[in-house]
């Protein structure tokens, strides 16, 4: 439909051109039939520019279509949160390390929280045999991604994120000591997994083992939302 003014201007101008050469065997053009060629011209180029008018508009129509239907297409739920805690699992000299990041996702610094023996290897050996003094903060290598062995995001609006990390910073303050069988590193994430409404795996595992086995226990959930009553 768009096509047909186009070929009617194009052949009354095709017309008017074989007639122009007829007319100059009679008798050379008058002034005034050079005029209405310039207008018969003018009114073709307008009719041009307007068609292209059209097209641009109907392209830039698509185009945002195109765009809707694609934010339309989204999978519900799969919008992350502003906050976010990342349960992890490392390397280390034995046995392993698992403990959690939080912050906020627009923010470059995280906040660090595990549950390992204070001091060095002699308290970490008693703490097989007894409860020992715990470090409740960063350790070494847990911000060092090539040490890095599992790990399970999950996101936070704000409302849920304030509740979580509260109740990360009172774990920390509730826990002085560490023991391997009892009060041990998986045990620690998995009371903060426990708190989000997650499904929480059996603690005497390998770091690496928990965090993906909760992972798995939980369908790789992204967006967690907490309960009124947590």
């Amino acid at each position: 439909m768009a096509s047909g003014p186009k070929r009617l201007a194009l052949c009354l101008l095709a017309g008017f051109t074989l007639a122009v050469p007829l007319a100059c065997e009679i008798h050379p053009a008058s002034a005034r039939e050079i005029d209405t060629r310039g207008d018969l011209e003018r009114f073709i180029s307008h009719i041009q520019e307007g068609y292209k008018r059209v097209a641009n508009a109907n392209a830039l129509v698509s185009s945002d279509e195109s765009k809707s239907a694609s934010q339309s297409t989204r999978k519900p739920g799969s919008a992350k949160g502003p906050y976010y805690v990342d349960f992890r699992a490392r390397t280390a000299a034995s046995w392993g390390h698992a403990f959690v990041w939080f912050g906020k996702t627009s923010e470059r610094a995280v906040e660090v929280a595990g549950l390992t023996p204070a001091g060095d290897n002699v308290p970490y050996v008693l703490g097989h045999l007894m409860w020992v003094p715990s470090e409740t903060g960063a350790s070494y290598g847990d911000l060092d991604p090539q040490y890095l062995t599992a790990s399970y995001r999950v996101y936070l609006n704000e409302p849920d994120a304030k509740r979580v990390f509260a109740y990360i910073k009172k774990l920390q303050a509730s826990s002085p000591v560490w023991n391997a069988e009892t009060t041990n590193c998986t045990a620690f994430i998995g009371s903060i997994a426990e708190f989000m409404g997650l499904k929480v795996p059996h603690r005497w595992q390998r770091p690496e083992n928990y965090v993906n086995s909760l992972k798995a226990m939980n369908d790789g959930r992204q967006m967690i939302r907490l309960s009124s009553e947590q």
